[in-house]
């Protein structure tokens, strides 16, 4: 099992973000619904990646993946399960519960597993699809659906902490092969909603409300394959601008669409950051403050603060004069990293959803175990920032989501080696 030997860095120059994961997951799942070939490019090379690929070979797919372009190739099959072996290991892969109940109108998905960030219950999956005319039962941990004709339905997607995104992907994907029309109220906003819609109109799919909490989705006979190009990696983005801050470095991140980081720019510049944005080559310049301000950051459905950015903004607030208050209301247990972060030094009391940040000068390295994808991507940044040196085991949990995450810090100057325990 590898680790990562970790020292303090002071970091500069340029950086490209890869394609987004929660993006391709759902766009790779929603090939099911055609029998034709589907061409997607800019797919990060990640572990999770690779665990849907093989998913979508059990059911049936032959698949090339090759420099970040994904090509799955035109095969009919009436293959349906999806085994525990590989959904296990990340949530999205419960995304293909939707499309094969709708084209093979038979689904047996294991219940997803994933990072360990508290619970994430799938009755919003389950109350839609069978709000579409599926029959489902739960038992021995999979979910068995069956549908001899999907039809069009109104489906309520809010749920006690918002919308679900994975939730509001499933139910499209399975109300563009339904009879009639269906309307999504209360459906997930996030940018990797719009991309998977964008790419299910490429596929002739009729879908309204892109960027909205309503859908309208008419639906279809069948789907065509198509060409789509992933939208960039918005939490990369806004990881790398946490490391920027947190190491009071310069730097510049390629790739990016800024109009997905508004909440991120807004908080960062709250802390002291200047950003300067250039819309025509995508090119964001983060200019840290040499003293980070504390601020009180609240997660919530985009286009709200990112949780997938709760760890690595409290690392920066870890270093930041005053206190700051973090609310956490996506995931209220999603604090697996203040343990190891204390261990560093830092003061930092969790309370139900509510973690309070007492700012210090600095942070001093430890031995850290990584808790799941995002945690480790705070210990790294944590580590960089810290004197000495630190080791974070675990880090299995890093490459489920960050395509050469080592080798881009290496060219921003990092101190950073990935070596075996």
């Amino acid at each position: 099992m590898d680790k990562f030997l970790v020292s303090k860095s002071n970091l500069s120059g340029r950086v490209r973000v890869s394609g987004s994961k929660n993006a391709s997951l759902p766009i790779m799942a929603a090939t099911l619904l055609t029998d034709e070939k589907c061409i997607i490019k800019n797919v990060p090379c990640l572990k999770d990646i690779n665990t849907m690929i093989k998913i979508l070979e059990i059911l049936g797919k032959k698949i090339i993946f090759e420099k970040n372009t994904l090509t799955v190739e035109a095969k009919k099959s009436k293959k349906y399960v999806a085994p525990y072996q590989l959904v296990k290991t990340m949530r999205a892969s419960f995304c293909c519960l939707g499309p094969l109940v709708a084209k093979r109108k038979k689904a047996k998905v294991a219940l997803p597993g994933g990072c360990v960030i508290g619970p994430r219950p799938v009755d919003l999956h389950i109350k839609g699809l069978i709000s579409l005319g599926a029959d489902i039962l739960v038992e021995d941990g999979y979910c068995l659906a069956e549908a001899k004709k999907l039809k069009g339905s109104h489906v309520y997607l809010g749920g006690p902490f918002g919308s679900s995104v994975l939730a509001t992907a499933n139910i499209i994907m399975a109300a563009v092969l339904a009879e009639g029309t269906t309307v999504v109220e209360h459906a997930a906003c996030e940018p990797e909603v719009a991309s998977l819609i964008l790419f299910l109109r490429k596929m002739g799919a009729d879908i309204e409300g892109e960027n909205t909490p309503l859908l309208r989705i008419k639906g279809k006979k069948t789907l065509r394959g198509c060409e789509f190009e992933i939208i960039p990696d918005r939490i990369e983005a806004g990881t790398f601008i946490a490391a920027s801050l947190a190491t009071h470095s310069h730097i510049n991140i390629e790739g990016a669409e800024p109009g997905h980081l508004t909440s991120v720019f807004e908080v960062a510049r709250k802390m002291g950051a200047k950003i300067k944005i250039d819309k025509n080559s995508r090119i964001i310049q983060i200019n840290p403050p040499k003293k980070i301000k504390a601020v009180n950051i609240t997660t919530l459905p985009y286009p709200g603060f990112p949780t997938d950015l709760q760890a690595q903004f409290m690392v920066c607030l870890a270093k930041a004069s005053g206190m700051s208050l973090i609310t956490e209301k996506i995931y209220p247990d999603r604090f697996m990293h203040v343990a190891e972060l204390n261990r560093m030094g830092a003061t930092v009391q969790r309370t139900g959803p509510y973690s309070v940040i007492e700012g210090k000068k600095g942070l001093k390295g430890a031995e850290l175990m990584a808790s799941d994808l995002r945690a480790s991507a705070a210990l790294v940044i944590a580590g960089l920032a810290a004197s000495g040196k630190s080791r974070i085991a675990r880090i299995y949990h890093i490459d489920r989501g960050y395509e050469g995450i080592e080798k881009k810090l290496k060219k921003l100057g990092a101190n950073i080696e990935r070596v075996k325990a």
